[in-house]
Order: structure tokens, then C-alpha cells, then sequence
């Protein structure tokens, strides 16, 4: 029998499916399942939106887009962070629209990194970036954050690069974060952006996809005190619940965006010509779109965490996003995917592992509120149950 694995790329054979995904597949057959697995708003896209979309089918606009984008929607998109965000970002020159954030990311990182270039990653972190380093030839350090509730300190970075080097390429923010929920105020992001400057041979790579999703306060870009080095990712799929239409942009310095320019065409060529159309009206007359959304998400945030807290659960508070990141009481399965899994057998609810996002998330359950308030609320009832029939005996 030919030994398949040596006509494989080998960086392919390195990276595995999700295991979110994979859990969630798992769990996905089980009658009357609770699936708090996934990232996706439960909301609609809003119906303005959509006819935007329908018009533009309508219309034929069927053809290829240049390849960064529709210059309307780019405009649109530098007055929606100027506005949001107080960054400047020229249309023209430093704004790519992709197709969703992934490809953002996979475009900027294979645009970026050499072979053996190393990639600070805060940890726990989402599932996608240490694979998409691996597939730019890249090697992932993983800074873990636990013991400081999830967020990230100029201490460690520095700590980072004192051990790592010349040999570091970049570093990946993602806030407010998932699996946490954690994000930065203004002072926390002025001491990453001035910790960073003292390294101006590293990339930022901000991911802020959850920027229109904080509770308390608003979100402040690292674009704004980090420009000359910062990549960031943003795009519609949590903003206006645009998921399945797939867009999402990069806004960096012209000299970064014409390297992953190139990246991209070669991908994709451009993203899909109705979704820009649509991307138009969500960022010129849905400015405020997630407003609706952040308010229930809030109730159900504030539900979840009252419960679980009182279950013994641990947990930082999010003030973003729409995820809770939660420790595993002591006596309880501490094995994160194996306390999971039983729940789902048990209880009927599906909820994360920890482990999914890295080493350091193992020990904790991270479990998605974007469902509804009826679901989350018999969710809890379910789990109050479970965790009462399997209390350890004292």
C-alpha cells in the first residue's frame, strides 16, 4: 500500500479539524440536545441588509469586484472605524475586503511569516490561529494568561520575546476575546501598543471581530496607538449577525495591505460581489445594528454567569463577545472534554472543552450565548440538575 502521508504537505498534516467543531459534530445527534457550541448569532441579518443583497441579485451585480474590494465599500468601512473606533485608514491604499475574518487572517499571516518565523499567541486562544501559523510554515508560542484573569500584561510580551527573540515574527491579539470574553480598556491597550513599539520588527495582528459586541465602555482599536505595526481584522459576521455571507476586511499601513493584497488574490480573487454590495448598507445605514443584539446578549451574559457562579463555576467576567469561559468546580470531572461529554450524555447540553483553546483552557468549558434567552434559560436549569445528581460526596 503507497504511504499516502509523504504526498501530503506536511504543514497539512500537522493541523487537525477544529475541535470545536469536532465536539460539536459529537454532541449534534443527541435527541433534544442544547447546543451552546457555536460562535453565531442566533439574530437574523438585519432586513435592510438583505434586501441590499436581493437587489444587488437583482441588479446582475454578478461580476468580479476589484480585488480588494468595491471602492464604495471600502469607504464605507474607513468611516465606520473612523467613526467607531477613531482610526484613519485610506480606502484606496489600506483597506482589503476578504472573504470573512478567517481569510483575513490566513492572508496576512502567509503574507507575513518565513519559514520557522515564531507567532506570540495568548492563551487560551481561538482554535484557528495556531493552525493557519503552522500553514505559513510558522511556529506558535503560546503565552499563557490564566493566572492573570485572561488578560494580557506588557510583562508577558516582554517575557515572550526575552525568550523567543529575534526569531519572533509577530503576535496575535484577539479582544474582546474568544473563548474568554475578556477585552481592554483604553489604558490595558495604550500598554500593549507602547510594549509592542519597542519591538518594531513585529507584527500586530489584531483581531477585533467582537469590536461591536462590549457591555461596559466601548472598544478601542489597536490601530489607533499601534498603526505603523498593527494589522487588524475586523468584519460583519458578529456585528451584523452576517455569518454566512462571508466578509471581513484587513486595515493596515499600504505597505503591509499591498504584500497580503497579493495573498489574497491568489486565494479567492475577491470576495463574493452581492455580500459587498450588502457589506454597503450594513456599514453605511447599519451603523448601529448591533446595538439590539448587545442588550440581550447582555441579559443572557448576566443570566448565565449568576447561575454558574453559583455552581461553583469560576469565571472572569466577559464584557464582551458572547461567551462564557468557566473552571470546573473541584470534585467534578476536570478533564474538560470528558465533563462535556457527559454533560451532553446527561444532561443533554452541549458546551466546549476548555482544551479546544489550548493547554491553558483545560480545566474549563466555554459555552456560547448567542441562543435563545428559553434555550439558556432551560440550559441552566439542566446544568443546576446535573451538577447536584454528580456533587462529590463530602
Amino acid at each position: 500500500m503507497t504511504e499516502l502521508h509523504k504526498l501530503f504537505n506536511a504543514q497539512t498534516q500537522e493541523i487537525e479539524v477544529s475541535l470545536i467543531r469536532q465536539f460539536d459534530e459529537k454532541v449534534a445527534g443527541i435527541d433534544n440536545m442544547i447546543r451552546l457550541t457555536l460562535g453565531q448569532p442566533d439574530f437574523p441579518t438585519p432586513q435592510h441588509v438583505k434586501e441590499a443583497g436581493i437587489e444587488a441579485i437583482n441588479n446582475n451585480f454578478s461580476f468580479y469586484t476589484g480585488m480588494a474590494g468595491d471602492i464604495r465599500l471600502r469607504k464605507a468601512m474607513a468611516n465606520f472605524v473612523k467613526v467607531k473606533y477613531n482610526v484613519s485608514y485610506d480606502p484606496e491604499t489600506e483597506i482589503l475586503s476578504t472573504v470573512g475574518a478567517t481569510e483575513a487572517l490566513a492572508s496576512s499571516l502567509l503574507g507575513i511569516l518565513n519559514p520557522g518565523d515564531k507567532v506570540l499567541i495568548p492563551s487560551p486562544f481561538f482554535s484557528l490561529y495556531e493552525p493557519l501559523v503552522t500553514l505559513g510554515h510558522g511556529k506558535a508560542v503560546f503565552i499563557d494568561t490564566t493566572k492573570n484573569d485572561f488578560i494580557l500584561s506588557p510583562k508577558m510580551i516582554e517575557s515572550a520575546m526575552e525568550e523567543h527573540g529575534g526569531k519572533v515574527k509577530a503576535i496575535i491579539l484577539n479582544y474582546p476575546t474568544n473563548p474568554t470574553g475578556v477585552t481592554w480598556n483604553r489604558e490595558e491597550v495604550q500598554a500593549i501598543a507602547n510594549t509592542i513599539k519597542k519591538y518594531p520588527n513585529v507584527f500586530a495582528i489584531s483581531d477585533e471581530i467582537y469590536s461591536e459586541l462590549v457591555y461596559e465602555g466601548s472598544h478601542i482599536s489597536l490601530g489607533e496607538y499601534l498603526f505603523d505595526q498593527t494589522i487588524v481584522i475586523n468584519g460583519l459576521s458578529k456585528s451584523h449577525a452576517m455569518t454566512g455571507w462571508r466578509l471581513g476586511f484587513t486595515l493596515a499601513p499600504k505597505d503591509i495591505t499591498d504584500q497580503i493584497k497579493k495573498v489574497h488574490q491568489n486565494l479567492v480573487t475577491s470576495a463574493s460581489s452581492i455580500t459587498q454590495y450588502a457589506g454597503i448598507e450594513a456599514l453605511k445605514n447599519g451603523m448601529d445594528d448591533a446595538v439590539p443584539m448587545r442588550l440581550e446578549y447582555r441579559k443572557r451574559r448576566d443570566l448565565i454567569y449568576e447561575v454558574m457562579s453559583d455552581l461553583g463555576f469560576k469565571i472572569a467576567k466577559p464584557n464582551g463577545a458572547f461567551y462564557i469561559f468557566a473552571r470546573i468546580p473541584d470534585g467534578y470531572i476536570q478533564n474538560s472534554f470528558s465533563f462535556c461529554y457527559d454533560l451532553a450524555q446527561k444532561a443533554k447540553i452541549g458546551f466546549i472543552p476548555g482544551v479546544a483553546f489550548g493547554k491553558a483552557g483545560e480545566g474549563y468549558v466555554r459555552l456560547s450565548y448567542a441562543s435563545s434567552m428559553s434555550e439558556i434559560k432551560e440550559a441552566m436549569e439542566r446544568l443546576t440538575t446535573y451538577m447536584k445528581e454528580n456533587a462529590p460526596e463530602i
